[in-house]
């Protein structure tokens, strides 16, 4: 049995802190993917998609607290965060960058910050194989889905529309 000391999942007095508000986005954007039915959840597309999504859930929340239950309310938020035409990585810097502020002048520890920060730091930094979208049009004919050009990504330009589609089809 733990002692009190031990189970604190405040973070205060040196306990354990659980990144809940993380791992609820997580969720979220997990379910959404496999309610899609896109791609297998074992491969990186996969993962590429759920980081994104979950980062775009995680940071759209300005209040501190997660929809919960209202998460179809938040679907139209997450569609225009992950838009096409939309900035996405700028406003994702921008809300870690905030974030990060925050949590350094409160002196507490960000566990859901950190888990955010090393799913954006993935995604930049992990690169993908994918379909060249920009290929030269009226090229060879493509005979089956793994052939044609394909490019290296980032993997977030490849997750962020997985998870713009995902949320349309849920």
């Amino acid at each position: 049995m733990l002692d009190e000391e031990q189970g604190n999942t405040d973070g205060a007095d040196g306990g354990l802190t659980v990144p809940m508000a993380w791992l609820y986005a997580e969720y979220i954007a997990d379910e959404l993917l496999r309610t899609g039915d896109l791609m297998p959840p074992t491969s990186f597309e996969f993962r590429a998609g759920r980081d994104a999504l979950a980062l775009t859930v995680f940071l759209s929340d300005t209040d501190g607290e997660l929809p919960g239950i209202r998460v179809v309310t938040q679907l139209e938020t997450w569609l225009s965060l992950t838009a096409y035409d939309q900035p996405w990585q700028e406003w994702v810097r921008e809300r870690l960058a905030e974030l990060g502020a925050g949590a350094a002048s409160s002196g507490r520890p960000a566990p859901d910050l950190e888990l955010a920060e090393e799913a954006w730091r993935w995604l930049q930094e992990t690169e993908l194989l994918a379909p060249d979208l920009n290929a030269v049009p009226g090229g060879a004919p493509v005979v089956g889905e793994d052939e044609g050009p394909k490019v290296w990504t980032p993997a977030w330009q490849l997750g962020l529309p997985l998870g713009h589609l995902a949320i349309h089809l849920f």
